[in-house]
Order: structure tokens, then C-alpha cells, then sequence
């Protein structure tokens, strides 16, 4: 909004930085930070009076999580107030793709918020039954397809080459299925306090690097990856991102005054998947969040022998649980899991250049 106000008003000194991307990628990244943190403790503590017992504890996981009881969640909702409040404040509001990557956050989060609120009021696991809530999340995510894809090819890249393959109209499904699987990834990775917070930040901040250098074709040229025109701006929603990532992990480290629950977590993951489709690096989001990846495939592991065999491959899954069964203590579990992300960022910033 102010980038408008800029361009309209012909700002100049130090307000002309109001047009740099750089500069307003940084001004999302603190704005987000400072709401967060102003809105959080009262936040919490209308949660906490509303909900009453907090987020059901599954009795069968590992009992040190019991001490857990009464923790407020639906903590998700503070991060969605800092997020919009910043990204709408800082971005281009004539980019399309923003607008794309918001529309799958507050979807996915309005989803996340009906599955959460089912299971405070009922105090269950069960939520809004899973084939509604993918029907829901396949909408939001075809929708939000087909206002990316009418700004860009229809190509997958390859990274570490210089190769695409053309997707053609598939590209529509794969776009929606990279969105709804990288919601619901970060969604079952989001276990321990947090340990899926820190890896959506560490995420968010690596392709704001790359959305930034994908929207500049001089750069985009030189690293030999796509250029995708006004894909610069993604950065601002990364950086929106995260600073309301580190404002609520100020409330949700060990141990967690709250939990951003569905809301949260499907919303950030959705977010993280419109934001590699527009600026076409699905793969890369693959390795970048990895970690999302191993969470996600562990539960379909676990429940395709379960059913065939009667066994477990892992002791509970996802398989951060696991870990936690073998002894190992939450915080080594989350610091071990954050290092694992911050190796694949790395990895993932690699491909700009190995082609």
C-alpha cells in the first residue's frame, strides 16, 4: 500500500526506499515482528480464557507431553493478524502473485481455524473429517493456480540443470497438489513446541533470496534459472512471514504459552508451496523443506505397512515422535531438527548456481 502511495506522490530522500523491494522485503520483517509481539500476550490470554482445557493431548503419544494440558491453541491466528497487516502494508498491490499467496495462507488458515475450532468444542482428535478438509484445500489451491499461472509458463525446472519439462494444463494440478501437500506437511510436522516454526522461518527466508533473484532478470540471467517478472515481491511475504514466525516462537518456546494449531501451520505451509509455484522453484521446495518432506512420508509409511503388515516401521509417527520414543528429550529433538533444516536451506541455495 505505501509502495502505492509512494509512486503516486513521487517520494523522494529517504522515502524513495519505500520503492526498493529490499528495503520494504525488511520493513514486512519487523512490522510483522513488532505486531506479533504487541498483540501476543493478550492474545494468548483470550484464548486461554476461551478455549478452558486447550488443545486435546493425545493419550497414547508421549507422556511428557501430559504437562501439556490447558496450552491455548489456535495460536495461528496471531501470526495470520502480523502476516496481512505487513504484507498489505509494504507490497505492490498490483501484484498478482502476492495476492495468490495470500489468498492460499488465509484460506488454508480459515480451514485450519474450522478444524481446530471442531476439536476444542468437541475436546477431539477428529477435526472436520479429512476428505472435506482437502476438498476445501483443493478450491482455495486451484484458485489461487489459476491466478499464478496466468502470469507464467507452464514449465517444471530442474535443478542443478539448465532443463524444464512442459507440464502443459497438468501444470494447474501440479500447482494445487505442491500447495495442498506443502500445507499439510508443515501441518503434521508441527508436534513439539516449536519445531515446525523455526524451519518455516529458515524456509521463508531462503526463497525470499531466491524470489528476489528470480524477479531480477539480470540475476536470473547470470545464475541460469527462470526469470519470472514482479516475482520479487514474494519477498515481501517471506519476510512477512518471518517476522510473525519469530514474534510467536517468542511465545512458543519451551514451554509453549500457546500453540499455533492448524490455523498456523496449514496456513504457513500453503503459503511456502503458492510461493515455489510462483516463482517456479516446486523442486527446490522440496529440498529447502525437506525436513516437511521426512515428516510427511514417515506417516505415509507408517500407515501403508501398518495396514499391509500389522507393524510399525517407527515407534510413533510422525517421526519426530519417534525420536521422542527412543529418549531422546523434545529440545535435542527440535535444535537437532532445526540444524537439519538450515543444512537443506543451504542445499537448496546451492542449485541457484550448479546448472
Amino acid at each position: 500500500m505505501l509502495y502505492q502511495f509512494a509512486e503516486w506522490f513521487h517520494f523522494s530522500g529517504l522515502l524513495n526506499l519505500i520503492r526498493y523491494q529490499s528495503f520494504r522485503a525488511g520493513a514486512a520483517l519487523m512490522t510483522a515482528l513488532v505486531v506479533g509481539l504487541l498483540i501476543g500476550p493478550r492474545f494468548i490470554n483470550m484464548l486461554r480464557v476461551r478455549q478452558g482445557k486447550g488443545q486435546p493431548i493425545r493419550a497414547d503419544g508421549p507422556q511428557t507431553h501430559l504437562a501439556k494440558r490447558g496450552t491455548p491453541t489456535m495460536g495461528g491466528l496471531m501470526i495470520l493478524i502480523a502476516l496481512v497487516l505487513s504484507v498489505v502494508l509494504w507490497m505492490d498491490l498490483a501484484n498478482r502473485y502476492v495476492w495468490a499467496c495470500l489468498l492460499v495462507t488465509i484460506g488454508f488458515g480459515v480451514i485450519g481455524f474450522m478444524d481446530d475450532y471442531d476439536k476444542v468444542t468437541k475436546y477431539s482428535h477428529k477435526g472436520v473429517p479429512g476428505r472435506v478438509r482437502l476438498l476445501m484445500e483443493f478450491v482455495v489451491a486451484g484458485i489461487a493456480a489459476a491466478l499464478i499461472v496466468s502470469q507464467i509458463n507452464t514449465h517444471l525446472y530442474i535443478p542443478f540443470t539448465d532443463r524444464y519439462i512442459p507440464l502443459g494444463p497438468f501444470y494447474y494440478v501440479f500447482a494445487a497438489v505442491v500447495m495442498v501437500g506443502a500445507g499439510n506437511a508443515v501441518n503434521l510436522t508441527d508436534g513439539l513446541d516449536g519445531l515446525a516454526t523455526m524451519p518455516v522461518i529458515i524456509a521463508s527466508g531462503t526463497f525470499a533470496l531466491i524470489a528476489y533473484l528470480v524477479g531480477r532478470v539480470d540475476y536470473a540471467h547470470y545464475l541460469g534459472i527462470p526469470h519470472v517478472p514482479g516475482a520479487g515481491e514474494l519477498a515481501i511475504i517471506c519476510a512477512g512471514i518471518m517476522g510473525a514466525g519469530l514474534a510467536f516462537l517468542w511465545f512458543n518456546a519451551p514451554p509453549a504459552a500457546v500453540f499455533m494449531g492448524d490455523t498456523g501451520s496449514l496456513a504457513l505451509g500453503g503459503a511456502l508451496g503458492a510461493i515455489a509455484v510462483s516463482a517456479h522453484h516446486e523442486i527446490v521446495l522440496a529440498i529447502v523443506g525437506g525436513l516437511f518432506v521426512l515428516e510427511a512420508a514417515s506417516v505415509i509409511i507408517q500407515v501403508f505397512f501398518f495396514k499391509r503388515t500389522g507393524r510399525r516401521v517407527f515407534r510413533m509417527a510422525p517421526i519426530h515422535h519417534h525420536f521422542e520414543q527412543l529418549g531422546w528429550a523434545e529440545s535435542t529433538v527440535v535444535i537437532r531438527f532445526w540444524i537439519i533444516s538450515i543444512v537443506l536451506a543451504l542445499v537448496g541455495l546451492s542449485t541457484l548456481k550448479l546448472r
